[in-house]
């Protein structure tokens, strides 16, 4: 077994528990921002620490860095911002298992980003994978009170859009995580992987926290005051983030969101066993659309 599959699951895993814990503090009161500042809080000195230990055991020199790098990551670090707040917002629109797998659209728009980006191609294959896709993006979209309204009404709502918008953003972001690792050359992956994720994680707590600072006075406080949670969000952010960094410098973007699909099954768990939420039958339909996509592209790319 080749060593991004392992190390894509349990990324996939622990974002799936992050993402719970968001929900948590999203209920507790926190603004959008703030359950989103919150992933990144205590995931940059995690990180930083992480490279501070991996090059003193190892004797490994920092990576040497280039504007392409900065470009990569910045818009990579920004992108995964705004997605993260969609999905964080999208929670209070539809359930929690509806709501990953509106952005795990985020697998097809990877490959079509990586393609215009990156010159990473897609097969008849995975054209195929993208109707189908979009099959299920169109099941979901239609939300269960839509009796009575007609027309683009029924699939052109605002949980489409948020969910959509928020796989394309993160599309973006896994794009410039790969650019930006793999901009570092041929050094150790592990390394190049934690690096990006400390230089990430950095830019996005310091742009979060002047956001705040700003915008909305006083949610800092708020984040802090729940800093348990906010701990565990940011442990297992930090955890999933250099998970899904360390596969993107393994393997193509869009076979490591492929993968990460099974997210899936862990948010339908979730969703039962902690949320107490059902899906209807339609909604179950539309995802099982979307898995199959998720099938042709792991079993045919």
């Amino acid at each position: 077994m080749e060593l991004w599959i392992p190390i894509s699951i349990g990324a996939a895993f622990s974002q799936n528990l992050r993402f719970m814990l968001q929900k948590h503090l999203k209920a507790t009161g926190l603004s959008t921002a703030g359950a989103t500042f919150a992933r990144f809080l205590f995931a940059a000195p995690l990180a930083a620490l992480l490279l501070v230990v991996l090059t003193r055991v190892n004797g490994w020199d920092m990576p040497q860095v280039s504007p392409r790098f900065f470009l990569f990551a910045g818009f990579g670090g920004i992108a995964q911002i705004l997605a993260t707040m969609l999905v964080v917002a999208l929670f209070s629109q539809r359930n929690f298992a509806v709501g990953i797998t509106f952005k795990k659209t985020e697998t097809i728009q990877t490959a079509l980003i990586g393609a215009i980006v990156l010159g990473e191609g897609i097969s008849g294959y995975g054209l195929l994978a993208i109707v189908i896709g979009l099959v299920g993006v169109i099941l979901l979209s239609d939300p269960p009170d839509s009796k009575g309204l007609g027309g683009w009404r029924r699939y052109f709502n605002r949980a489409a859009g948020i969910g959509l918008a928020s796989g394309a953003l993160f599309g973006v972001s896994a794009i410039g995580y790969r650019g930006a690792s793999l901009s570092l050359g041929d050094g150790y992956f592990l390394l190049r992987s934690v690096f990006t994720l400390m230089c990430v994680t950095t830019f996005q707590t310091v742009i979060m926290a002047v956001w705040l600072s700003l915008r909305e006075a006083g949610e800092i406080t708020k984040v802090l005051h729940h800093w348990r949670i906010t701990a565990l969000v940011g442990l297992s952010g930090m955890i999933g983030s250099l998970g899904w960094f360390t596969a993107f410098t393994l393997q193509n973007a869009a076979y490591v969101k492929a993968l990460g699909q099974v997210e899936l099954i862990f948010s339908f768990l979730a969703s039962y066993l902690f949320f107490k939420e059902t899906s209807t039958p339609r909604e179950l339909t539309g995802i099982g659309f979307v898995v199959l996509s998720i099938i042709v592209l792991v079993m045919f790319l």
